[in-house]
């Protein structure tokens, strides 16, 4: 049961880290125009020598950045709610921690993967069509390795809490 909220904890702790870099840093897209390599985040778009903020109150980015911080913020609390149930802290012994745990884990998965989608969406449409030079930068990647992260963090602590449930018996054979 340890190792699998370990695991968990492994994987949200890094997967957080991800949300945080990924929701914070200007290089979602990379373009070129008129002959300028220009990038693009969810807060900035920085052109040779400078970065402006996003004027525009244009609805995917909105959207993408609801998502993103509410996911980052189901994954944080996921992760204390994780290491509460790691170290046996008594408080709240009305629910199960590892199952709290795992089903933030699961919200923040669904937070982060309705965010790419709806920045991949509108962005393949608007872009692809507009900027023959253009693709996905690394914060946007890395926000897809936090989906699989956050993923694998429900699933580790579901498993957890499937064995803390359902206890073999040992004298059995």
């Amino acid at each position: 049961m340890y190792s699998f909220m370990g695991g968990g904890l492994f994987c949200a702790g890094v997967g957080n880290i991800l949300l945080i870099v990924s929701t914070a840093t200007d290089y979602w897209m990379q373009y070129r125009h008129s002959s300028n390599y220009m990038h693009q985040g969810l807060w900035r778009y920085c052109v040779p020598g400078k970065c402006m903020a996003h004027t525009d109150s244009i609805a995917y980015w909105d959207a993408t950045r609801a998502f993103m911080i509410l996911s980052l913020l189901a994954c944080f609390i996921g992760i204390v709610i994780g290491v509460m149930a790691f170290i046996h802290y008594s408080s709240f012994d009305g629910f199960d921690k590892t199952f709290a745990a795992g089903i933030l884990f699961f919200i923040s998965c669904f937070f982060v993967l309705l965010a790419m989608a709806v920045y991949t969406g509108v962005t393949v449409n608007y872009y692809g069509k507009r900027y023959g030079s253009w693709r996905f930068s690394w914060s946007y990647i890395m926000g897809w390795v936090a989906v699989v992260l956050t993923f694998f963090s429900g699933i580790f602590y579901m498993c957890a809490y499937r064995m803390h449930e359902c206890p073999r018996n040992s004298n059995s054979r």
